[in-house]
């Protein structure tokens, strides 16, 4: 039987080396070598097939990843070598793995990583509207009104957010739970209320939740979370 072809990047992506957009890169940037010759784009391989990355073979065996980690305040979601408070350096792991998303140097909070380059794509993806909760304190009081009006859509970075779930919980504190991940949008809604976010802390993550990991501290997911995160993550089509 002839082994099933699929495009050179879900490959890399499924092999749990990175997310198909890092594998683009790393294509697009001529590091990745099929049998000894530089692949296109778009190209298909198999199981068969030689895979160089960077000069170190592709590994197959390397045991799947995924843990929560509860982000300090400084720490950089970046797997760059460049920024020295990279989460990568800061978790000094014995597997290369990748975080989730981001949350920004300023928050803190639940962040996953995992060597799982489709478990990845499939919880990035927009159209999949997987949930993130979050908790927020804003420099002054909050009313009713202007937390109603947040939840209905916010004007920002060309586009309307889209409609989001908020509780208030103190006088300039509520929790907020977003279907999307816009560069800062909690931060950026608040902005435009006149608002500045003082403190901003990821708690869940579809069905992952901080609980009471310690700050700065990580632990593995358990099988049952893993298994319900990829029944809820699943996306169906390449």
């Amino acid at each position: 039987m002839e082994e099933k072809q699929i495009r050179i990047n879900k490959y890399i992506s499924q092999c749990g080396y990175c997310s198909r957009r890092e594998a683009d890169r790393l294509i697009d940037e001529g590091k990745v070598f099929v049998n000894g010759i530089p692949i296109q784009m778009g190209a298909k391989v198999s199981s068969t097939d030689e895979i160089m990355i960077d000069g170190v073979l592709l590994n197959h065996q390397e045991p799947e990843i995924l843990i929560a980690l509860h982000k300090p305040k400084g720490i950089v979601c970046t797997t760059s070598k460049k920024d020295s408070d990279n989460v990568i350096d800061y978790l000094d792991f014995p597997y290369r793995i990748y975080p989730v998303g981001r949350l920004d140097k300023d928050s803190t909070g639940l962040l996953l990583l995992t060597n799982n380059g489709q478990l990845m794509d499939d919880i990035l993806r927009g159209s999949n509207f997987h949930e993130k909760e979050y908790i927020v304190q804003v420099n002054k009081p909050v009313t009713d009104s202007i937390l109603r009006a947040m939840e209905q859509g916010v004007p920002i970075l060309d586009t309307m957010t889209r409609p989001c779930q908020i509780r208030k919980i103190g006088k300039d504190r509520f929790h907020i739970i977003l279907t999307q991940g816009l560069n800062r949008q909690i931060r950026r809604m608040c902005e435009y209320f006149g608002y500045r976010v003082i403190t901003l802390k990821r708690i869940r993550i579809m069905n992952i939740h901080l609980d009471d990991l310690p700050m700065g501290q990580w632990r593995y997911l358990t099988p049952k979370e893993i298994e319900t995160l990829k029944k809820l993550a699943e996306h169906k089509g390449d």
